[in-house]
């Protein structure tokens, strides 16, 4: 029987920050020695996923100093002038006001369960947002609290020990395959991917466009 539902938060309840990162690159290529645009993207993501990689357990540092400290490299690297610092505020200030899905809030409303969200941005970014679009979330549970990022186990493991409920008590929700769906799945957590841009859907995998189709999958009969 489900009793509860874990949600990933951007991606899945608000956008992402793509916009952002992409302003944010053409500043590095308008500043620095750049060939391609697309040079930035990558090694700004190259250095991001490095160190994300290896941020668990006592090495755990936080989204925002993830953040910085490879943008900070992808300016150095790209010989650049650009301010990291002013750079990294515009991601940080979508983090806190980010843009959300126009089924978003009436999914929290409508849920005959209590909806917890499970993100790898930092806690005070995430209450912050969840209070800029007065969502009715009945807890948040981030990297902060467990220590390491979706897709490792420990924070799936953290949120479930703190709801009392056992893996298959629990359905989460989210956007990305890697981080979400399988990162839960690892565990015995039955997951959905939110498929927002209409890609192919692996074997096995239950998708859906958007929040409120949720509501029509086989874990609502």
């Amino acid at each position: 029987m489900l009793k509860a539902i874990f949600t990933d938060f951007y991606g899945t309840v608000v956008h992402e920050d793509g916009e952002v990162i992409r302003k944010v690159s053409q500043e590095i290529c308008a500043t620095g020695k750049v060939n391609d645009i697309s040079e930035v993207g990558s090694y700004w993501w190259n250095e991001f996923q490095t160190s994300f990689n290896r941020a668990y357990g006592y090495s755990f540092e936080t989204q925002r100093k993830l953040e910085y400290k490879s943008l900070e490299k992808t300016i150095q690297h790209f010989n650049s002038s650009a301010n990291a610092e002013v750079l990294s505020n515009l991601m940080f200030d979508h983090w806190i006001k980010p843009p959300i899905f126009e089924e978003s809030k009436q999914f929290f409303e409508m849920c005959p369960v209590p909806i917890y969200v499970v993100s790898n941005i930092d806690r005070d970014d995430v209450f912050q947002a969840i209070k800029y679009h007065n969502l009715r979330s009945t807890g948040v549970f981030t990297s902060e609290d467990a220590k390491a990022y979706k897709p490792r186990s420990e924070l799936f493991e953290f949120a479930l020990n703190n709801v009392g409920l056992s893996a298959g008590e629990v359905l989460h929700i989210g956007d990305s395959l890697s981080s979400d769906v399988k990162g839960a799945s690892s565990i015995g957590i039955n997951a959905i991917w939110v498929n927002r841009s209409n890609r192919e859907v692996p074997t096995d995998i239950i998708a859906v466009r958007n929040l409120l189709e949720v509501y029509n999958t086989c874990f609502f009969d």
